[in-house]
């Protein structure tokens, strides 16, 4: 027999991986979204792309998705790869 407050936490965890898989999955999206627009050399709109991945990444850094330094690391590393593009 489980009692109320585990039936309780359960329902909770179900919910909360719902939005933490979501969040990641949207992530995932705008990751992939700015480094297609970086390959094609599309840097007007890769920029433009790179204030929606800071938020996102700032966003799922706060809630506790990913850890602040991979963040940070992520950020510096995509700012990198635009700059290196537009360099060319």
């Amino acid at each position: 027999m489980i009692t109320k407050s585990a039936q309780k936490a359960y329902r909770q965890n179900i919910t909360r991986r719902a939005r933490n898989d979501k969040r990641k999955q949207n992530l995932k999206k705008v990751l992939k979204t700015y480094k297609k627009l970086v390959i094609a050399k599309k840097l007007d709109e890769a920029k433009t792309e790179l204030v929606k991945v800071y938020q996102s990444l700032d966003k799922n850094a706060k809630v506790g998705i990913i850890k602040p330094n991979k963040a940070a690391r992520l950020k510096s590393r995509l700012t990198i790869l635009l700059s290196k593009a537009s360099a060319k």
